[in-house]
C-alpha cells in the first residue's frame, strides 16, 4: 500500500507513563483535535483483552477524525481491531511475515537504523520507515543516537515515506530540515504536554515548516 507522506507530519505515539489528569483515550482525542496526522498505540504492559478493548475504542476515534491508526508490535491486535496499520521493530516479526499475516491492505511500518535495514524493509513490503533515535531520548534508554548522515542516506535510498523519531521536540525539530524526512514521530513532546491539543497545533505547524524548508 502506498502511503501519503503527509500522514507522517505529526505521528503521535502513545505512552501510558504520561496518563494523569486525562485518560489515554482523552489524550489521543486531544492530539487529534490539535492536528496529529496519525496515531500509534504502544502498549507494553496491558494484557491482551484490555489492549484489544482500548485499541477498538481508539481505532474508532481515529476513524472519526479521518486519521490512520497503527498498532505497535502486536500484529494479532492490529488484525482484530481492524487497525489501518502495524509498526514493527528489528526485533519483531519481519515485514514479509507481517505482510503474509495482514494481507495487502494494511499499512506496515518498520523501525530501521541503517541503509541496509531500510532497503531490506522496503524489499519485504514496508510502506513507511521509522528512523532513529535522531536525538537522545528518555523513552528508550537502550537506543543509540543515529548520525545525521545515516538519516539522510536512508531518506535518499528509499522511495517510501520516512519519519524521524527519538527525542524530537519544538526546540530541535528544525535540526532535521533539509535531510529529507517526511515528518516526526513524537511521544513525550505530545503526551507529556500540559495542553496536548495546543501543543500538537504548534508541533504540526513546526513539522510542516521543517519538511518544506
Amino acid at each position: 500500500m502506498r502511503l501519503d507522506k503527509k500522514t507522517m507530519l505529526l505521528y503521535a505515539v502513545t505512552d501510558r507513563a504520561w496518563v494523569g489528569k486525562q485518560s489515554l483515550y482523552e489524550q489521543v482525542e486531544s492530539a487529534l483535535k490539535g492536528g496529529a496526522t496519525c496515531i500509534q498505540l504502544r502498549e507494553k504492559e496491558l494484557n491482551e483483552g484490555a489492549f484489544l478493548e482500548e485499541a477498538i475504542m481508539i481505532s474508532a476515534l481515529c476513524k472519526q477524525h479521518g486519521v490512520p491508526f497503527f498498532i505497535n508490535d502486536n500484529v494479532e491486535i492490529a488484525i482484530k481491531c481492524k487497525a489501518d496499520g502495524v509498526h514493527v521493530g528489528q526485533e519483531d516479526m519481519e515485514a514479509a511475515q507481517v505482510r503474509q499475516r495482514v494481507g495487502d491492505d494494511m499499512i506496515i511500518g518498520v523501525s530501521v537504523h541503517s541503509v541496509g535495514e531500510a532497503l531490506t524493509a522496503v524489499k519485504n513490503g514496508a510502506d513507511y520507515l521509522g528512523v532513529g533515535a535522531v536525538f537522545s531520548t528518555s523513552t528508550k534508554t537502550d537506543v543509540n543516537v543515529l548520525p545525521r548522515e545515516v538519516l539522510r542516506d536512508i531518506c535518499m535510498a528509499v522511495n517510501i515515506p520516512v519519519v524521524a523519531i527519538g527525542g524530537i521536540g519544538k526546540s530541535n525539530i528544525f535540526q532535521l530540515a533539509g535531510i529529507g524526512v517526511d515528518g516526526v514521530a513524537l511521544v513525550s513532546a505530545v503526551f507529556a504536554a500540559d495542553n496536548i491539543e495546543d501543543e500538537c497545533r504548534l508541533l504540526r505547524k513546526l513539522s510542516e515548516e521543517m519538511v518544506n524548508a
